[in-house]
């Protein structure tokens, strides 16, 4: 298997890779959602304790979807189909990756309705409606968003439409050719909306909430929120990683690829909050906000200080760009499996793909009107999609392909992949995905499921 080409095609080269794993890494999670899970649990401490998973859980599983994934050369499922096969044992492993690229097709459905939101949300910068508006104001424009579903539809369709031709165009001239684009620009505009902050916002105060350490605010739930996040925020545990590491050169080291990787995730995570929290509390707002800091708070700080009309729109266009690069990440494990499983051209694949996907999005926008009275399991269509993910399958996903690679993958095989000089940092790797990561997934799992259902 190490000679094995992908049939779909290969990175230009490491830093090719890097790009777009972190593109796939950089999205909504690190944006929207960092900031206001910091601003929820006591902001140094979290970040801190956030770190801490990143370096003991993120990273290694990380490593070892990326050397799967280089080995195989195939999607997800046949990757983990024909690895089983090399080391003789059952080919049901193949489910780890069928459960990962069923999970980035649900997530993506409810993804892309975010996402439109956050379209919607440019025009609206774009067209002054945040201008001089107040906490009501800005908490209509959004609830008056969610009660039009032809306007939810529109949105959807035309975030799918970009992502679908994007993935259709293939690993070079699609995936390649949108990260070369889309990752310089989303850098450049964070750090255009950092400099921003500094000179625009309370930059102190928001350095201060970011990086002072207190402990005393960091609970366990806190903790478990850290975990979580980390494992999240570098796309594992859904095929994506697996997938762009079948591309990537066999010559590139994965342990320093991943390492830069999860290093650019983070510190685009740091700065999207260092240049949202100095505006929010330049303008005397609650930076614990929850959700509606990037989609109610953010708006109405854009709305009320100087340059805020063209500097709310480089933020929304900023968003919209990572949601971009993520959802191609998504999209592509079940096109390259649907290619190989069924022998059809990746185009016909994304269309019919993006199809289910859209009409799974209709269905998760309907959670907002006109169908908010459905429920499953007490759940809405939307949230069910989000807990079903978030909760089960990528973790168990994660947890699964820890067991895989450190247990029945063994050390030959993957001392192989990794290549690394130092026996003491493989040896720790390999504990680490053997007993600390599995265990880290594993606790996230029952805590989450028992707050749910018995808390």
């Amino acid at each position: 298997m190490q000679d094995r080409q992908s049939i779909h095609g290969s990175w230009a080269s490491r830093w090719t890779f890097i790009l777009a794993a972190t593109g796939s890494s950089v999205g909504l999670g690190n944006i929207w959602k960092f900031p206001y899970i910091a601003g929820e649990n006591g902001g140094g401490a979290f970040v801190l304790m956030y770190l801490v998973c990143i370096a003991l859980v993120g990273i290694p599983i990380m490593m070892a979807e990326v050397l799967l994934g280089r080995r195989g050369r195939q999607s997800p499922v046949n990757t983990l189909k024909d690895m089983a096969i090399e080391i003789g044992t059952t080919k049901r492993w193949a489910w780890i990756g069928l459960c990962g690229v069923a999970a980035g097709i649900m997530i993506l459905s409810f993804y892309s309705v975010v996402s439109g939101w956050v379209i919607a949300y440019v025009v609206y910068a774009a067209e002054g409606t945040f201008t001089g508006a107040g906490v009501e104001q800005i908490g209509k424009v959004f609830n008056d968003l969610l009660a039009d579903p032809q306007e939810l539809v529109l949105w959807h369709t035309l975030f799918m439409i970009v992502v679908a031709g994007t993935v259709a165009r293939g690993v070079n001239k699609g995936l390649e050719a949108g990260i070369r684009l889309l990752m310089p620009m989303l850098f450049a505009l964070l750090l255009l909306l950092l400099v921003y902050a500094i000179t625009a916002g309370d930059f102190a105060a928001g350095w201060d909430f970011m990086f002072h350490v207190d402990f005393s605010a960091l609970s366990w739930n806190a903790v478990l929120i850290a975990m979580g996040h980390a494992f999240f925020t570098l796309s594992l545990g859904m095929g994506s990683i697996m997938v762009y590491g079948s591309y990537m050169p066999k010559k590139a080291s994965i342990g320093g690829t991943v390492l830069t990787v999860a290093g650019l995730d983070t510190l685009v995570a740091l700065i999207a909050g260092l240049a949202i929290f100095p505006l929010v509390f330049g303008n005397q707002l609650d930076p614990g906000a929850g959700p509606g800091l990037m989609l109610v708070t953010l708006p109405v700080a854009f709305g009320n200080m100087a340059g805020g009309q063209i500097f709310g729109f480089l933020f929304f266009a900023m968003v919209a760009i990572a949601a971009w690069s993520s959802a191609i990440s998504l999209l592509e494990p079940v096109v390259a499996y649907v290619v190989e499983r069924f022998k059809i051209g990746r185009t016909s694949a994304c269309v019919i793909l993006s199809g289910f996907v859209w009409v799974l999005g209709v269905g998760a926008l309907g959670s907002f009107n006109f169908g908010s009275d459905w429920s499953f399991f007490g759940f809405n269509f939307f949230d069910l999609l989000d807990f079903m993910t978030a909760n089960i399958m990528l973790p168990l996903g994660g947890l699964l392909v820890c067991v895989f690679t450190g247990w029945w993958v063994g050390k030959k095989i993957t001392a192989d992949e990794l290549n690394m000089k130092s026996e003491l940092v493989f040896n720790s790797w390999f504990f680490v995905v053997r007993f600390i990561a599995p265990v880290a997934v594993a606790i996230v799992f029952i805590a989450n499921l028992w707050q749910k259902f018995a808390g």
